[in-house]
Order: structure tokens, then C-alpha cells, then sequence
């Protein structure tokens, strides 16, 4: 069975991602999708011209990842794109955010990622895709979004090695690193008070669809956007001390 496997698929880039898997890979058995939203599950499912298999649960939790491998096992998978897309980040001074979500943040970005990653391995063959959904906040330390934008070096920095790695299988992998997005992430981060994040949102189709054309052409890294572009070649000229202070200061980090 040739399938597609999209975590976080119940909103935003991931559910794009379910979208527009589709157009890109015409002779789809299956896409599997993966969220804790079972009715937005569902409302996606009618909106996919192919058959979707629903996993509903907190990938937090090891049982979803359980049943999934079992599954995968059981249907003799032939994974052709994997999107690792679930993931969230709390926005505030690293003292005042919950540890608990702090925590949560740490094992859903980058623990879960990295289960379902060694999960579908074995599954994955010559011509098959990964696509990690990191962040333009990867490229550099955020205060403000301490935690976050760790688990997305992470993720930046995993990626860019499994793409080395997996080279020679014909597996390949692209790390995505859009900045703001106009999705539903906001609602639950919270914003940070930086007038520049609204002015460069972008849509969620333009940055998956930009995403989707990258791994075609087997890149490892996506960045949707100019600003974004620019912002990735001045974290790598400006020292990290540098830039830290500066989005320290724009993010109000550490005001009486």
C-alpha cells in the first residue's frame, strides 16, 4: 500500500500539507493522518479526493505511535512522503512559562518527531520524502521563544543530518523553515509584542506548496519568503550573542 503519513494534520501547514500531498504523488493508496482534533479529522478527510486512514490522539502519549506502527506493519506500508508537522510553541520570558509546557513542547517538536521518524524508517524506500516542519526560528537563539525555537534547531539540525545520511538509500529529507504563518498557532502561543511578525505572515498554501517543489528537487532546506531568506543569511553572518540581544530588545525580554 503507497501512502503518505502527515502528523498535525488537523490544522494549519500540516493540513495543507494532507491538501496538497495528492497533487504531487498521483498514485496514493492512502494518506494517514495524525492529530489530537478528531472532528477536524474528519472534516479534512471530505475535503481529499483519496482515501484518509485518521490516527486521533496526543502524540505525546506512546500508545498513538504504538498502534500506528502496528498498522504500518500490518498494511505492508510503502511510505512515499512523510510530515513530521505537529508541533506548538508558547511565546513569553522563559521564567514566567509553565513548565509543563515547556515540557510539552520538548516532547512533542522534537521527541515525537523523532519516534515517527525511526518508526516509518523501514518503511521508507529508494524515492521516498521526509518533510520536518521546523522554523526561521531555528536560525538563531529567540528570546521570547527560548524553548521553541530550540526544538526547532533540533529539528533544523536532525534534518540536515538524516538528509546526509539517507542520501544513499534515495531517501530524502527537506527541513521547512517558514517564518510567521497565518494559521492557528498564534492562538495558542501568544504573541509576541514584535509589530514585524504580522507585516511577514505568510498563507499556509503558498509556504506548503513552495515546500513541496523544494523536496522535488531533493533541497534540504525550504524557506518560503524574501524576508525570510534574508533573515537566514544574517543569522549565519551575525554572532548569536548579537542577535539575541537584539530580538531580546524588539521582544521586550527582560522590561520592568
Amino acid at each position: 500500500m503507497r501512502i503518505a503519513v502527515v502528523t498535525g494534520a488537523s490544522s494549519g501547514i500540516g493540513k495543507e500539507f494532507a491538501r496538497q500531498i495528492p497533487r504531487l504523488y498521483r498514485n496514493l493508496d492512502e494518506i494517514w493522518v495524525m492529530a489530537r482534533r478528531t472532528e477536524h479529522l474528519e472534516e479534512l478527510k471530505k475535503q481529499i479526493s483519496i482515501p484518509v486512514r485518521i490516527f486521533d490522539g496526543d502524540m505525546q502519549r506512546d500508545y498513538i505511535l504504538e498502534c500506528f506502527g502496528k498498522e504500518l506493519a500490518r498494511q505492508s506500508a510503502d511510505i512515499r512522503m512523510l510530515v513530521n508537522a505537529a508541533g506548538y510553541g508558547k511565546v513569553g520570558a522563559f521564567a514566567g512559562i509553565d513548565p509543563g509546557e515547556q515540557l510539552g513542547m520538548i516532547t512533542l517538536n522534537c521527541q515525537a518527531l523523532t519516534k515517527i521518524s525511526q518508526i516509518c524508517l523501514p518503511y521508507l524506500s529508494n524515492g521516498s520524502r521526509i518533510m520536518n516542519i521546523a522554523s526561521a526560528a531555528a536560525f538563531a537563539p529567540q528570546p521570547g521563544f527560548a524553548v521553541y525555537a530550540a526544538t526547532k534547531s533540533y529539528v533544523y539540525s536532525l534534518s540536515q543530518a538524516l538528509h546526509t545520511e539517507l542520501k544513499p538509500w534515495g531517501i530524502f529529507v527537506t527541513v521547512v523553515c517558514p517564518g510567521p504563518v497565518d494559521t492557528e498557532f498564534f492562538r495558542r502561543s501568544g504573541k509576541l509584542p514584535n509589530p514585524m511578525k504580522d507585516s511577514v505572515k505568510a498563507e499556509p498554501e503558498c509556504v506548503v506548496r513552495k515546500a513541496l517543489w523544494d523536496s522535488v528537487k531533493k533541497r534540504r532546506v525550504s524557506v518560503y519568503g524574501k524576508t525570510m531568506k534574508c533573515a537566514r543569511v544574517l543569522t549565519k553572518i551575525v554572532p548569536d550573542a548579537l542577535t539575541a540581544d537584539v530580538l531580546g530588545r524588539t521582544n521586550r525580554i527582560g522590561e520592568r
